[in-house]
């Protein structure tokens, strides 16, 4: 039996670092998904709540291009 191991792997933190930008993009939008849940109680989203959330959406469509667009690293396996 093998031991259970509880912490990620080199190779499983580089690709969370990778991949950062983007969950750090997504995390944007759904914040701002928050924001517009709690306006619409409290007297409807302002302009600027849906410019972020425009912006926000902006962001990971740009952050997913960027890293699709990125030349991808193979290690040979052994």
């Amino acid at each position: 039996m093998r031991p259970h191991r509880t912490e990620p792997t080199p190779k499983a933190l580089a690709a969370i670092e990778t991949e950062w930008p983007l969950i750090e993009a997504e995390l944007a939008v759904l914040d701002a998904e928050i924001t517009l849940m709690y306006a619409a109680d409290h007297g409807g989203p302002s302009p600027l709540d849906w410019r972020r959330l425009r912006r926000a959406e902006a962001r990971v469509t740009r952050v997913a291009a960027e890293l699709a667009a990125r030349p991808v690293s193979r290690k040979a396996v052994a």
